[in-house]
């Protein structure tokens, strides 16, 4: 049987993949033209290379329809509700890095911290009679992390463009998104809380627990645990 390994099908990310798994011996390498996503890895028997947007990979990990994916350990976190119990972080690839903020305008000299955000919400709430806007594309993420900080009176709007101008488009308040070094933030004169990241995301090797870990599949996962110099994850319940 093979293993299937999904890994993303483009850009920095598909190249820092390959790269990692080059230094280790084992050769990926996409096949066909750009819009097949498919390919190929070499160095190893029993494992299967699938090309797929990064944003696919929880999916396909919580369906079992890949046994390992690489992808953003936020987009895992947001997408699984219960996220520990369908996949095994299995390795950190240190790369990928970006921090999932929440960033409110420049003009707000008086909110800097989530308390801060939290009586602007509420100030906001009384004066026009609807929630305080925050545009995000990570719901779990920041309805989660807005709860455990107490912070009420708001309400979170999806945002699939580029997040950053929904506040300037007068479609939000607020946001919540992924930055690397908030350049973009500045340029659209916002400015992240003082509370620090929602969640420091990375590239991240994952195990699917949902996947046919039968025999050979065993075999192939110890020969790759093996060649890439890590432990095995333990598959348990």
């Amino acid at each position: 049987m093979m293993i299937k390994i999904g890994v993303p099908s483009k850009g920095r990310l598909m190249e820092k993949t390959f790269d990692w798994f080059s230094a280790r011996g084992l050769s990926m390498a996409k096949t066909g033209n750009d819009r097949e996503y498919s390919g190929e890895i070499n160095g190893i028997d029993g494992v299967e290379l699938v090309m797929l947007s990064a944003g696919e990979i929880p999916r396909e990990l919580d369906a079992g329809r890949i046994h390992l994916g690489v992808t953003g350990s936020d987009l895992v976190r947001d997408k699984l509700a219960g996220w520990q119990t369908r996949v095994i972080d299995w390795q950190a690839l240190g790369f990928g890095h970006a921090d999932l903020v929440i960033a409110v305008p420049q003009a707000w000299v008086d909110v800097d911290t989530l308390d801060d955000l939290d009586a602007a919400a509420s100030a906001f709430r009384a004066r026009h009679g609807f929630r305080l806007r925050i545009a995000t594309k990570y719901h779990r993420l920041v309805r989660d992390y807005l709860t455990a900080n107490g912070v009420a009176d708001y309400a979170l709007t999806d945002s699939q463009g580029a997040t950053e101008g929904t506040v300037k488009n007068l479609t939000a308040e607020a946001i919540a998104d992924i930055t690397s070094s908030g350049e973009t933030l500045r340029a659209n004169h916002l400015k992240m809380l003082s509370d620090g990241p929602i969640h420091q995301s990375q590239a991240t090797l994952f195990v699917a627990r949902a996947a046919d870990w039968s025999g050979a599949g065993r075999a192939s996962l110890a020969e790759l645990a093996k060649r890439l110099g890590m432990p095995l994850p333990d598959l348990a319940d």
